[in-house]
Formats: structure tokens, sequence, C-alpha cells
């Protein structure tokens, strides 16, 4: 009887298992399934370079059906709305019933926009391609007005909202008004020192305004209140972008497994759930512990890392071979922080500048999930800028 393998979100997590599972040399390949809402993979750590056109969006968002059309992955776009876990069968939106000996838990998270009145209304959130194009389509609309100044106000001053700070700050240039607002102390409080000064440097450099210990209490359609301290000032606002926090995808949080204090699933360190060994959970949908019991972190190389030991933990399950416990190694963090600027610190290094801005390039696009994609990639690379001034040269010729 043919193993039928069911991964639910095609983030990096879901994708890389997939891919992953799919070079794994089986006695009797199983039956491999991939569903996601999406049509498109999204390279979300380069989704800010659409804002400043460094980018296009086929670059970082390839087609599931063309990064998988040369394994046996089989894509199925649908919306996933329930469970069966007695049954042990995924349903669909478009009624296709999917049944699995493994399932793979992999539905990322969501911006939650119930903490504060006004933001499910009127701020925008930065997770997906969606969501790019509609801040693109806000952009556009204001740069084309007559308006003098462009407020932008960034809640949250984590990785997200300080690279899509740097960004707008860079596009709108001295139109652009763009306030980072956050409840602590400091910006990234997370991260590196060095990281976290270059990017205060980055900030200062574009005349970003940064409002600490500030907390935003109402969003309202062209204003946003913020209460620092015991006072409560209401400011003028073009655009108000929401980057706080990750909610735990709503078909994670109605299902009857066991869950850590955050709300989400308890793994081993196999990222086998509790108590339900033929179902794993990697990503935002887990709090994922190594084989010292130590929590990872939900980022993207954390995600990449899950999947390699999934993939292999699955194989390991259904071929009667040992399971490896999780291993994480940190290997740092990568700042954008313009289109010529970023921040590095990792295994020892530290790069402030355009070498840094390279490297993070260099390194993603490693990432990237297909050789075939990531050579696209590089060869658009290496020739768009000769394009570039190619036509320039011809527009300077016929002026």
């Amino acid at each position: 009887m043919t193993q039928q393998i069911c991964i639910l979100g095609g983030g990096f997590s879901g994708l890389y298992t997939a891919l992953r599972l799919s070079q794994l040399p089986w006695d009797t390949p199983p039956r491999l399934t991939l569903v996601d809402q999406h049509d498109r993979f999204v390279f979300t750590p380069l989704l800010y370079e659409l804002l400043t056109g460094e980018l296009q969006a086929w670059e970082i968002a390839p087609p599931f059906v063309e990064v998988l059309k040369d394994t046996p992955v089989i894509f199925h776009q649908a919306t996933v709305t329930a469970i069966d876990l007695s049954a042990k069968t995924v349903q669909c939106n478009d009624t296709q019933v999917i049944p699995y000996t493994a399932l793979v838990l992999a539905l990322g998270g969501d911006t939650p926009h119930n903490t504060v009145p006004g933001v499910r209304d009127y701020a925008l959130t930065f997770r997906t391609l969606a969501d790019a194009y509609r801040l693109e389509e806000q952009l556009r609309l204001r740069e084309q007005s007559s308006t003098d100044k462009i407020r932008v106000v960034v809640v949250g001053a984590g990785p997200s909202g300080v690279e899509l700070a740097c960004k707008l700050a860079e596009r709108l240039g001295s139109r652009g008004r763009i306030r980072l607002v956050d409840r602590n102390t400091d910006i990234l409080k997370a991260s590196p020192e060095f990281n976290r000064k270059a990017a205060l440097a980055a900030l200062e450099d574009r005349g970003v305004w940064i409002d600490l210990e500030t907390t935003p209490v109402a969003v309202h359609p062209s204003a946003i209140a913020l209460q620092y301290k015991d006072r409560v000032d209401e400011l003028p606002v073009d655009i108000v972008l929401w980057t706080v926090g990750t909610a735990v995808s709503p078909l994670i949080a109605n299902l009857e497994l066991p869950k850590t204090a955050s709300g989400r699933l308890e793994v081993t360190p196999t990222l086998q759930v509790v108590d339900h060994p033929e179902i794993f959970a990697l990503g935002d949908a887990a709090d994922a512990i190594d084989e010292q019991g130590q929590v990872l972190p939900h980022t993207a190389q954390a995600a990449f890392q899950q999947a390699d030991y999934a993939a292999w933990n699955l194989w390991a399950s259904l071929s009667d071979r040992p399971l490896l416990p999780l291993r994480y190694s940190h290997l740092g963090e990568m700042l954008t922080l313009g289109t010529d600027r970023a921040a590095l610190s990792g295994l020892g290094l530290t790069l402030d500048g355009p070498l840094a801005y390279l490297a993070r390039r260099l390194t993603y696009l490693y990432r990237m999930p297909t050789l075939e994609h990531q050579l696209k990639v590089a060869l658009n690379w290496v020739t768009r800028p000769l394009i570039e001034i190619v036509s320039g040269v011809d527009k300077e010729g016929y002026r």
C-alpha cells in the first residue's frame, strides 16, 4: 500500500520539507501532496525589495508548479477547512478530501489584528505578496497625488519594522515622513548589538523618527493614537503598517492536539506532535525544541533547518530507521537597511554597508528553492544593470 504524506503550508518549512522528501532514497516512493491556498512560494526575507524596485515579483515568488515541476510532489491549491485526526484526512474548500499516512503541519502564522481597535480595518500588514501589492497601491496613490508629505507609521521595531522603515524612507525621499513606533526601550530587542547600532544609524541617516516606549491605542482612517507614559496623542497619518506579533493559524488553534502556553503545537525534538507520532509540526505552527530542550526562534533560518530534520524523520519513520533529534545552529542575523546597505552578524563576523548588502543577497540566492530558479535569478541580477545602462545610453542618443 502506498504511503501518503500530506504537507499543509507552502512556506519555508512546508515547501523545503517537500523538496527534501522528494530527494530521499525511498524503497517505495510515497504519494507526496503539498497544499497551499496561494499559487506561489514567497521568499519573504526579500519581500521588502519589491517596494524599492530592486527585485521583481517573479524573482522572489516563483509559482509552486514551476518549483515542483521536476519532482514527484503534487501541488494542490486550496484552503484547508478541516483535519480529521481519527480518519486521517484533510478536507479542502474545493470539497477534495486528502488521506494521509503522515501529516506535516506548516501553515505559518498571521499578524494579529485584534489587539488594538482599528487595526483590522485601517492598518496594513506585510507578510505576503498580496500585502506587498496592497502597500504598493497605497504608495502609488499618494505619490501621484498633490500632497506635500506622505506620512507613514510603522508599528513594531523588530526586524520587519526596521527593514520596512528603511526601504520606505529611501523610496519616498524628501516627501516621506516615516515614524517607527515600539513599546520597548530599544529597537531590535532580540538582535545582536552590532545590528542594532547599524540599524539605528541607518534610520537616523534616512530621517526616520523613532518613538520608543510608545504604545498604539487606536488606529483611525487617517490618524493613529499613541500613548507615551500617561499621555495620548493623535497624529495624522496616511499609511499605518502593523508588524507586531504572530498569531497561530486558526486551523492549528482549533485542533485538539497538545499545545504550549503560546498556543502553538507541542512537539518532540524529532518535530513530532506529542502523542501523535504520525504528525510533524514546524515553523510558526509549533514551538520546536532542539535536543537540549531549547525553543527555536520563529525565523526563516530556523524553518530551513527544521525542514531538513522533518523530511529525514518522516522518511525514517516510514522506513523503520532511527529518527534524529533536531540540532539547531544559529547562523546569525541579516537585515536590509536600504537599497545599498545591510547589517550582518553571525559566525564571528560583523558587516555593515554595501559589502553586507552583497553578502545578504548572495546568501539568500543560495537559499532559493531550486537550482534552476537560482540560476535564472542570478542571470537577471547580472544582466539587468547592463540592460539599464544600455537603455540609458539609447535614451540619451534620442535626446
